[in-house]
């Protein structure tokens, strides 16, 4: 008797495009968070002020805005798979060949300019391959999955880079992430591949007279040299408007408390990282499980008809921002760790439940043209870590300068404060103006 084989069970692409981009952004937070965890300990060694390290650190996002537009067109002319694999070679050999030594301004600002510029073409081409791949009804879940990339990966920077710099030196993060960003590469040059009609989702398509329709309607994706990009209209749409606002203040809030809390931790808590444990890790790992926990309950929503797309998308965007808002405001108050850390949790937590609004809305009104808009969106999203992170170097140079004790709380209420209001404003934004209804043909 002969037994049967049992046919080997075919894993759909898109799931394996959706995974590698989690992969992906998982791979650049541990950059972006390692970096900060690095830089701090070796200007601290040399008591670089707080103005010239809020320098330093917000040179990546002077790169990386400059990017964001160019890096939508680029993936939306060139195709988001090759753009992402480029983008990702580009800013990996940077971080393994330059020193990161604070004594080098000029090098260490180049650096840090270029790497900026390099992965600000990632997200807008992830999400041109992801409005190539996932069909409507798996879109919340499947974008909130790849960004909640993110968060674990700046989980893990948090958990391992401070023993890594304690024992190896800050030079060691770099070449870490570099490893980690060629291995990424080799991986998706490997297993990923361009969108073929037969792994799309089945639409009736009526018979047209040019293939090139047939093609366009069967994929939701028109073929990127024969679109024509309706500049003038995304940029005076007032729905896009809402989800630039709420980009940048959810940008502007994880910038800062990504970049600055660590030296609250150690100035007005007398804790460094390194002393934290496991602790230091939860609020990024919140952002992981909450983001996910928005994908799924913002997809149960709409294919179940709970809620209209339009409705589920303003009902999570607000209950996350306003929710983040209470969490920003409370921190500076309790000035312990545990409280510092709860409060940081549940702001971070909530404002990646947010993305299950705003976020996912590019698709929602653009699908087409994701990654343009997504494009536009982070830009102002990457002048939120511009202006956030600068600002708050030199809030604190103020408060110094007027004899205000860095070493106590209160003192930086301010800091905390201001994301927290653009929370409230963003959200209030997005419920006025914002849809769910798709407005680019």
């Amino acid at each position: 008797m002969v037994n049967p084989v049992m046919p080997r069970m075919k894993v759909p692409k898109r799931y394996v495009i959706v995974l590698l981009t989690f992969i992906c952004t998982n791979v650049c937070y541990i950059e972006r968070v390692g970096f900060s965890i690095a830089y701090t300990v070796a200007a601290d060694a040399i008591n670089v002020n707080q103005a010239n390290k809020g320098l330093i650190l917000s040179m990546f996002y002077y790169g990386y805005v400059l990017s964001q537009i160019p890096g939508g067109w680029a993936a939306q002319r060139l195709g988001g798979r090759r753009v992402l694999l480029l983008s990702f070679l580009l800013w990996s050999l940077i971080c393994g060949l330059i020193p990161l030594d604070p004594n080098r301004v000029v090098i260490l600002v180049l650096s840090r300019l270029f790497v900026g510029v390099a992965q600000g073409f990632i997200f807008p081409a992830i999400h041109t391959v992801l409005a190539q791949w996932v069909p409507p009804q798996e879109r919340s879940r499947s974008v909130s999955l790849t960004t909640s990339g993110m968060y674990l990966g700046a989980a893990c920077g948090m958990l391992f880079f401070p023993s890594l710099v304690k024992h190896m030196g800050p030079q060691s993060v770099c070449l870490v992430e570099a490893v980690l960003g060629v291995a990424w590469s080799v991986i998706w040059l490997k297993f990923s591949s361009e969108p073929p009609r037969t792994d799309l989702p089945k639409v009736a398509v009526p018979k047209v007279a040019s293939r090139e329709k047939i093609k366009a309607q069967s994929t939701g994706v028109v073929a990127p040299r024969t679109v024509k990009i309706p500049w003038r209209r995304i940029i005076f749409s007032l729905p896009v408007w809402a989800i630039v606002v709420n980009n940048f203040t959810f940008h502007y809030a994880l910038y800062v408390i990504m970049n600055w809390l660590p030296t609250y931790f150690e100035l007005a808590l007398k804790l460094s990282l390194q002393d934290m444990g496991s602790s230091k890790m939860l609020p990024y790992f919140n952002m992981f499980i909450f983001s996910n926990i928005g994908g799924v309950v913002a997809d149960h929503l709409i294919t179940k008809k709970i809620l209209s797309v339009t409705k589920t998308r303003k009902l999570l965007n607000t209950i996350g921002f306003v929710v983040s808002a209470v969490a920003l405001m409370a921190l500076p108050s309790f000035g312990t760790p545990s409280g510092t850390v709860i409060c940081s949790s549940v702001s971070l937590g909530f404002l990646a439940l947010g993305r299950a609004g705003f976020a996912v809305n590019h698709m929602d009104v653009a699908p087409k043209f994701a990654g343009i808009v997504m494009g536009v969106s982070n830009t102002a999203g990457t002048l939120a870590g511009i202006v956030g992170v600068g600002l708050t170097g030199n809030i604190l140079e103020a408060a110094k300068a007027s004899n205000m004790d860095l070493t106590n709380s209160e003192t930086w209420k301010t800091v905390f404060f201001v994301p927290s209001y653009l929370c409230i404003f963003s959200s209030v934004i997005f419920l006025i103006f914002s849809t769910g209804e798709k407005i680019f043909e």
